[in-house]
This record gives C-alpha cells, structure tokens and sequence, in this order.
C-alpha cells in the first residue's frame, strides 16, 4: 500500500534513490479548501455589512463582523483570518458601506488583525480549542482591538490627520470606542457557541 503511495526517480550519477511522495493533490485539496472557504467567509462578511448597514445598528454588524473573522482564524488559519481581517474593510470602504476616510479603514483592518492574532495564539486551529482557551481569547481579543481602534482613531486620526469638527469627532469618536468593545465580546460569544461545531464539523480539534 506504501508503494502504491509514492513515486521513485534515479537521479544520473547519484547513488542515492529519492522518494517523493504522491501527497500534491492533497496539498492542492488543502489549498483549494482553504481559498473557497476564505473567499465564502469575506463574501459573507461584506454581504452582513451590506444588510445590516441599513438597520443602523453597529451593535449588530460589529458583533457579525466579529464573529466571522474569528470563525475564520479558528476553523481556517492565522492566514485565512489575516486575509479577511484586512480585506473586508477594505471592500466595504470600496462598496461604500464602511468608514469613508481611509485613515480610518487602515485602523480598522489593523484591529481586526490583532483580535485575528490573538485569537490565533489563543485558540487557533494548532491549538487546542477548550471553553477556557476560548474565554481567554475573546476578552483579550476584545480589549485588545478596542485599544487598537480607541488609541489610533479616536485619539490620533480624528483629532490629528482629519480635524473634525467638534460635533462629528464626537459621533466618528463614540463609534469607535466602548462599542467596539462591546461587539468584540458579543462577537467572542457567538464564536464560543458556533467554533466548536464548525470545527468538528471540518475536522479539526474537537472542544476539551
């Protein structure tokens, strides 16, 4: 069965015999996997955007946005989560159903990459994915996103590079503070619910 499995080639003038194994359609397999489910999740995650943008409820969309970057670090990879983190701003600054200053959108993809990482460090798919891992990962990817968005737009950007006028600072500001903390958590318990089945479901490490 093992010889069935792999592929011999005689090199001219060596001794030596190298073996190459026959797993490239399964690294191809991997990589197609990888880019549908990558590509499903950033369309989702324009498409909630879209939707929502509507209600004008940011509770509800950065909760959705949340979890979709998280369920994509945990069930597809640190470079799936990277990939959507810092491109779904991005298309959303392009669709015109985000922020419509790009310093802002720089900002936003920055936070949206940190609670990626942490996530990723904290309960990614190499990890095992236990409730405390879990817990652990959505308040300190929380916190963390939040101070990223707090100290770079609502204390540099909109003061400093932009110089808003004093009654849309205050509305720019008030969306990107303790809101964005808000939705992180909501989004991390979402995620704490659903991962676990998308990962079994997708074969990676079940819940301890």
């Amino acid at each position: 069965m093992e010889a069935k499995n792999r592929k011999r080639k005689e090199v001219k003038g060596s001794p030596f015999v190298i073996v190459y194994t026959t797993g490239v359609s399964e690294i191809m397999q991997r990589k197609a996997l990888w880019i549908t489910q990558t590509a499903v999740l950033l369309a989702l995650l324009i498409a909630v955007q879209a939707v929502t943008a509507g209600l004008g409820n940011t509770l509800i969309t950065g909760s959705l946005v949340n979890l979709i970057l998280i369920v994509a670090v945990t069930t597809g990879g640190l470079a799936s989560g990277i990939t959507i983190a810092v491109l779904s701003p991005i298309f959303a600054f392009i669709f015109g159903i985000g922020p419509a200053f790009p310093q802002i959108v720089f900002c936003i993809a920055i936070g949206n990459a940190v609670l990626v990482a942490i996530w990723h460090l904290v309960a990614g798919v190499t990890k095992k994915q236990t409730i405390i891992n879990f817990l652990v990962a959505a308040v300190v990817g929380a916190v963390a996103k939040f101070g990223v968005l707090y100290l770079s737009i609502v204390q540099f950007v909109v003061p400093i590079l932009l110089k808003m006028p004093a009654p849309k600072a205050a509305m720019v500001s008030g969306a990107f503070s303790f809101p964005q903390l808000i939705t992180a958590l909501v989004g991390g318990g979402l995620a704490i619910l659903i991962v676990p089945i998308l990962s079994k479901a997708l074969n990676h490490q079940r819940v301890g």
